[in-house]
């Protein structure tokens, strides 16, 4: 009997050893390299907490009310102000003329990009020309235009179109020059025609300039609205954001900078979202 117990122990070396673990090691899982995952409503986060951190310094007597108004104080203006409608407007005269002055811009940009990145002669016509104002902030351009176009409706609409111009112009015609050679040798092998060629292959690529161009050019319509409504103005958010400051209404003059920024933030989530649904075959980081 010890023969065979002795037998069974030599014929099997791991009984006599500890006991093994059952089963492979797991092996720890790679974390991934990409940005996580996409929290709804996420984007709230940041002026959340802003609202937060507001909030609790007027509260806690931490922020001067003679500074910075509580939120409850902003808020009670802005209803003060929609009740005699002088907010909804002001905000109507602001939106019509960043609206024109952006559709202005963006058609002239879009047209000139499309002339200067195709061909040799728009090339020669346009870019170097674009690219010297391209140094020159448009804002210093108001005292040449209020010469030229007077303090009117014009001249406001002009410097806002000015500054759109510029980003939708530089992002588009960048990605213009960008497309590989290769779809170009496709299409001519194809036997494309030059119409078929930029609708089919030049468009669609350079699409991604476009929609970057664009969130620039929303920001700088926004920021030339602030600085042109202030010159001789009678209406619009800035002029009541000037008239405010001058009479010391800092409460009304915070309402009109969250106007302001509430536009901004509506006008890129509206071109972030365009772009996400024109866009929808790329495969990116932020997807």
């Amino acid at each position: 009997m010890a023969f065979q117990m002795s037998s069974r122990a030599i014929g099997h070396p791991a009984a006599s050893a500890a006991p093994a673990a059952a089963g492979p090691v797991p092996r720890r899982r790679r974390r991934s390299l990409g940005l996580g995952k996409r929290r709804p409503y996420g984007w709230a986060i940041g002026p959340v907490l802003l609202l937060i951190a507001w909030s609790a310094g007027s509260a806690a007597g931490l922020i001067d009310p003679r500074s910075l108004p509580a939120p409850w104080t902003v808020v009670q203006t802005a209803l003060d102000l929609i009740s005699d409608g002088r907010l909804q407007d002001n905000l109507l005269v602001s939106l019509g003329r960043a609206g024109q002055g952006f559709a202005y811009g963006v058609v002239v940009a879009v047209t000139v990009a499309l002339i200067a990145g195709l061909t040799r002669t728009g090339e020669y016509l346009f870019d170097g020309t674009i690219q010297l104002k391209r140094s020159i902030p448009s804002l210093a351009l108001i005292p040449l235009l209020m010469l030229y176009l007077g303090i009117g409706e014009g001249m406001k609409i002009s410097i806002i179109a000015l500054s759109v111009f510029i980003p939708v112009y530089i992002n588009l015609h960048a990605y213009l020059r960008a497309i590989d050679t290769r779809y170009i040798e496709l299409a001519d092998s194809l036997r494309l025609t030059r119409l078929q060629f930029i609708l089919h292959v030049v468009l669609p690529g350079a699409l991604p300039g476009l929609t970057l161009g664009l969130r620039f050019a929303v920001t700088s319509a926004w920021l030339a609205l602030v600085v042109v409504e202030q010159i001789n103005a009678t209406s619009g958010i800035g002029y009541m954001i000037n008239l405010a400051g001058s009479y010391g209404q800092i409460n009304i003059v915070i309402v009109g900078i969250v106007v302001y920024a509430v536009l901004g933030f509506v006008s890129d989530a509206t071109v972030r979202l365009i772009e996400r649904k024109a866009l929808s075959w790329r495969r990116t980081l932020s997807n």
